[in-house]
């Protein structure tokens, strides 16, 4: 018989319910439910008196508010949030894991980065901006590119332009603003774009274009300011000019066998559910140790989502360094929320609770999981560059839109993105690959999930296989021998910066 319902941990005393249980069905243990409990929701797996805990994963996901019975529903209103753990007494260093599954591969098809580091996986224009008002000039000269220019350089895969919201009527000197600045720089940067550095620039905006490049890159090969030009058409013909010499340049650019150490890549979860700590973060978690075992680096961020685990990440510390930049930048964090009158409870979105997501403790929990179990090598604050081989974690916030941005400054070349309730999400600069906890979410967007999850679920896959599954996907669209649905179909969302720097 399939199981009606999933438990976790043998403390737990809640299960997630597989499918929509109706009342006075029995499940696991001869319980019977009291009411019907929709797909991925909790059921009480024994009476819970009031202010008594209520536990998943093997934690305390919240209290009761009032006494619950015995195969009762459980929702996000009959629980209160427990208290954040501290992060000034944490241990590290004392859960590293040294054997990890052996990955079926260890290298891959990339383009070498000619300013050294990880390797490129794909081969694309890169236009940097220096303020948003130039976007509609530099839109207008893309698709032009696209058109007249792109089909003259086969091996050239696209043009992107990191248009973005920073660079004037911004607090430039505020001390946060080199949070923006630095995401800015490093995208410049990036390992797809093949050490072609193209700027756009205004002329009178705060983010000057010194900020935004190194001083041996500021040369009229690479820059373009507007208002030096005389009228619209010598805008166009300025952009086109030189995007068609860096074209030139990049067409030149061949795949080569690379190893794994070349090769960087983001984790992200985004409209999450109950079952995305169950199916789809584990499986990329299994495939995250079997990157990093093949000498892959791997990034996972969103602090929020880590934020009531963050014992469990310090205990993967390799040591008190890595676990003191940890328990900085979530205070750092906790800062910023509180400046903002929210905290991390803040997090949690609709469409969350309705995926049975009850707060930020069960989702934190099933976030954590797409880490796999490989030591901690690295912390990183938002947008920076990794310096360290192994799994990472990247202090960004948890929004899709603006952790997406943070993680390809650092320099990823590709994301895997965990969803339970669906998204079209993608990035124009880095392949993106859907994976979903549910069997229902594949068969509803056959035609955007790339690897289901789901029938870990239904107990007809393991996370070990579906996580191998996964790894092979990985190498494949890295390697360029595949495109994922988002890339596909040019699913790209905006770049949206994280300034946590004042607006003027």
């Amino acid at each position: 018989m399939k199981a009606t319902c999933i438990k976790i941990k043998d403390i737990d005393n809640v299960a997630v319910a597989v499918n929509e249980i109706k009342a006075g069905t029995v499940v696991m243990n001869g319980i019977t439910a009291l009411n019907d409990i929709p797909q991925a929701h909790k059921i009480a797996l024994c009476d819970i008196a009031k202010n008594e805990p209520v536990i998943r994963y093997g934690v305390v996901l919240g209290y009761a508010v009032d006494n619950i019975k015995k195969g009762q529903w459980i929702n996000e209103k009959m629980l209160v949030l427990p208290t954040p753990p501290s992060v000034d007494d944490m241990e590290f260093g004392t859960n590293i894991v040294k054997e990890l599954p052996e990955p079926p591969v260890i290298t891959w098809e990339g383009y070498r980065n000619p300013n050294g580091g990880y390797a490129g996986t794909r081969n694309i224009l890169g236009i940097s901006t220096t303020v948003q008002c130039v976007t509609g000039v530099l839109n207008v000269a893309v698709e032009k590119i696209k058109k007249e220019l792109l089909p003259k350089y086969p091996n050239v895969d696209g043009v992107v332009a990191i248009n973005h919201a920073y660079g004037c009527g911004v607090a430039i000197n505020a001390p946060e603003a080199k949070v923006p600045i630095r995401i800015l720089r490093n995208l410049s940067k990036h390992p797809n774009f093949g050490g072609q550095m193209m700027v756009v620039g205004l002329g009178c905006e705060k983010f000057t274009v010194d900020m935004l490049c190194d001083k041996e890159d500021i040369t009229p090969e690479n820059v373009i300011i507007l208002q030096e030009k005389k009228g619209f058409a010598e805008m166009i013909d300025s952009i086109m000019e030189m995007a068609e010499k860096k074209l030139a340049v990049l067409n030149e650019r061949k795949r080569e066998t690379l190893p794994l150490s070349d090769l960087l890549i983001g984790m992200q979860c985004g409209g999450s559910d109950a079952f995305s700590g169950v199916t789809a973060n584990p499986s990329a978690g299994y495939a995250a140790d079997m990157l990093v075992k093949g000498g892959a680096t791997v990034m996972f961020s969103e602090v929020t989502e880590v934020r009531d685990g963050v014992h469990i990440i310090g205990e993967r510390c390799v040591n008190s360094e890595v676990g003191n930049k940890l328990a900085a930048e979530m205070r750092w964090y906790d800062k910023y929320l509180e400046e903002g009158e929210v905290d991390r409870s803040a997090n949690p979105t609709p469409g969350n609770k309705k995926g049975g997501l009850a707060n930020i403790v069960e989702k934190a929990m099933g976030s954590i999981a797409k880490s796999g179990t490989s030591p901690i090598v690295e912390v990183l604050s938002p947008g920076e560059k990794p310096t360290k081989h192994g799994l990472i974690y990247a202090a960004t916030p948890a929004s899709d839109i603006v952790c997406g941005p943070c993680q390809l400054a650092s320099g990823i070349g590709l994301q895997v993105f965990m969803t339970g309730r669906g998204t079209p999400y993608g990035l124009a600069v880095a392949p993106v690959i859907k994976v979903c906890s549910r069997n229902d979410m594949k068969n509803q967007w056959f035609d955007l999930i790339d690897i289901n999850a789901g029938p870990i679920a239904t107990g007809e896959a393991t996370i070990k296989d579906i996580g191998t599954l996964l790894f092979n996907e990985i190498i494949d669209v890295a390697s360029g021998r595949k495109q994922s649905f988002a890339e596909k179909y040019k699913l790209h969302n905006d770049f949206c910066i994280f300034n946590p720097a004042p607006i003027t």
